[in-house]
């Protein structure tokens, strides 16, 4: 049995990963420490709860003698990192939290990651050769986009939030351990997650929320922010490729080479809630727009080449498919017959 520390994980993409990963490598024990904040929520793990390969710690990644113990206690051997602050207009609102757990929170695991695993810079203990740091990051450290352009692996950081600075500064601090420590680790920055499990006021929740209630449904400006769009669930299947398979030291992209604008995602829920919840008039009158967000980005895209060539992953879900499964969901979230 191998330990894994999994952090944050009754977030969205985390709640998302651990059925999977418990399912599909029963050989792992997986231990969560997550300090459950607004975004985490144990009712997204119910089905893992009474699994014996798995273990849930409430606790904040920025706690160093938490951590330290953690790692002790329970011969912590890999970590799979998600935990962070993630929602743009909170980090404009209020960035000092995102620098605390984007940044110094990492910072905290994989430096009591290096003196557990390691004796000395580049010299694994005993045992320990296999063990490897994995951090999962964002598309928006890479700032915004002209028209035509996909951000890759070798794209220079430009981020334009708290939000995305704080993240560029974490892959920056992992970076440092792999070059300075000769740690094992490996970054993954992913496009715009949706499906089940999302927290409300994420843009795809919202929409479909704001919709069943009848209410104004928000969108930024003109609507015309391009972001690419990748289901949760193809999303954890790249991280498990790249945990297990992909080249120390490297860093993947994970897109789903599904642009759309904010308009088009609303208009095909609104479609498709036409269809499902039929009711006087269609769900789209209630589209309105609002003063756009500051700092807001104008299009994401990623180019997911190198993992799809390199270690064979390609998603599962193309938008269409994907969006369907998501508004079922929420549907029996809600209870919408």
């Amino acid at each position: 049995m191998k330990n894994i520390l999994l952090t944050g994980t009754a977030g969205f993409i985390g709640s998302n990963f651990v059925p999977y990963f418990l399912e599909k490598y029963p050989e792992y024990k997986l231990i969560n420490l997550d300090l459950l904040t607004y975004a985490g929520d144990l009712k997204n793990l119910k089905e893992c709860e009474n699994n014996s390969n798995y273990k849930f710690i409430k606790g904040d990644i920025c706690n160093r003698e938490l951590v330290e113990f953690i790692f002790s206690e329970y011969n912590i051997q890999g970590v799979v990192h998600f935990a962070a602050e993630s929602h743009v207009d909170n980090s404009i609102k209020n960035p000092g939290v995102f620098i605390e757990t984007n940044v110094n929170g990492s910072f905290t695991l994989l430096d009591v990651a290096q003196k557990y695993w390691m004796d000395k810079p580049f010299t694994y203990k005993k045992s320990y050769e296999n063990c490897r740091f994995h951090h999962i990051s964002t598309d928006e450290v890479y700032g915004t986009l002209n028209e035509t352009d996909l951000f890759t692996e070798e794209t220079p950081y430009a981020p334009n939030s708290p939000y995305s600075a704080s993240k560029a500064s974490s892959d920056m601090i992992v970076r440092s351990y792999q070059e300075t420590y000769g740690m094992n680790t490996v970054i993954t920055n992913c496009s715009n997650n949706y499906g089940p499990k999302q927290h409300d006021e994420k843009l795809i929740p919202t929409i479909i929320r704001k919709a069943l209630a009848g209410e104004n449904i928000p969108i930024y400006g003109d609507g015309k922010n391009i972001r690419d769009w990748l289901y949760v669930l193809d999303h954890c299947k790249g991280i498990d490729m790249v945990y297990h398979t992909g080249k120390e030291g490297n860093v993947y992209n994970i897109g789903g080479r599904n642009e759309r604008t904010n308009l088009q995602i609303v208009d095909t829920i609104c479609s498709i809630l036409d269809e499902k919840v039929p009711k006087n008039g269609s769900y789209k009158e209630l589209i309105t727009f609002v003063e756009d967000r500051a700092g807001h980005d104008r299009r994401y895209a990623i180019d997911a080449t190198k993992l799809e060539n390199e270690l064979g992953w390609k998603a599962d879900e193309n938008f269409d498919s994907g969006i369907v499964k998501t508004i079922q969901w929420y549907l029996e979230k809600y209870n919408v017959k």
